[in-house]
């Protein structure tokens, strides 16, 4: 499998700005990356930042976003994308839970990240993620599943939100968690994982958010707020109650833009790449 390589006419494509790449492990999934056009296979191996779509699947729009701060941050950008549409025609919402007519999205996304630290040089034992909107909501359920595996998180206006509540069911909360992935999730790791919340102060548009009926709607979801304010700033006590301790964002003046909140989440982000030993 071709690794990174020099600036040929080929290899120019494996730095900077990639193509999108077909998963090895599900060629239905795919990925793009941006590699500092400096980095090198011999070179120690750079952070890796995931940056997970939402349901627009703006995937390539983010990894442009977080170029300039690959560059100065010295970190390799991970853009993921899941297409809608992969079982049923027109499901917007499965990656967003984890697991969808037998796939499983956390997973998925880990095989992703093997295969670009075996091609691009970088780490993947602990890598940060962030998400927003069903980005977010991605982000912060496969923290329950992978906490081990996360150098931090920032979850950003997840529209639906899960509890860590055991009498909560699923996705609520986290009633049969074990069950259904096969994971017992970790409290402990999670308490060591550093986690960021954000969300415009704006984001108060409901139509998206309670559809009652919808397809990804769940009766007890309303207890939990009618914007994404509320919502995350119930994940938030939620969390706080646990332990775990939240950096929470709320960015005047802004509505449901993720562009938008991403000086937040890189500050966030930054600040944990300062203190790599």
């Amino acid at each position: 499998m071709p690794q990174l390589r020099n600036l040929d006419a080929e290899g120019a494509h494996f730095a900077g700005k990639t193509p999108f790449f077909a998963s090895r492990h599900d060629q239905r999934l795919s990925y793009a990356l941006y590699v500092p056009k400096d980095h090198t296979p011999q070179a120690d191996p750079l952070p890796l930042i995931v940056v997970q779509h939402g349901t627009g699947r703006s995937a390539e729009v983010y990894r442009n976003e977080w170029a300039p701060f690959a560059r100065e941050n010295r970190c390799v950008i991970l853009a993921p994308l899941f297409p809608a549409g992969l079982v049923e025609p027109g499901d917007l919402h499965g990656f967003k839970f984890l697991e969808y007519k037998g796939i499983r999205f956390d997973e998925e996304l880990l095989h992703i990240v093997e295969e670009v630290g075996e091609r691009w040089n970088t780490e993947t034992e602990r890598f940060l993620l962030h998400g927003f909107s069903g980005g977010g909501q991605f982000a912060h359920r496969f923290a329950y599943a992978h906490p081990h595996r996360l150098a931090g998180v920032s979850i950003g206006a997840p529209g639906r939100i899960t509890q860590l509540d055991d009498s909560l069911p699923w996705w609520l909360g986290t009633q049969g968690f074990k069950e259904r992935f096969g994971i017992e999730i970790d409290r402990d790791a999670l308490r060591r994982v550093p986690v960021h919340m954000v969300v415009g102060s704006e984001d108060l548009e409901t139509w998206e958010i309670n559809n009652v009926g919808g397809p990804n709607w769940m009766d007890g979801v309303e207890k939990t707020g009618s914007t994404r304010v509320e919502r995350l700033n119930v994940l938030k006590e939620n969390f706080s109650a646990q332990g775990i301790d939240v950096r929470f964002d709320l960015v005047p003046g802004v509505g449901h833009k993720g562009a938008a909140v991403i000086p937040a989440v890189q500050a966030f982000m930054a600040d944990i790449l300062s203190r790599r030993s």
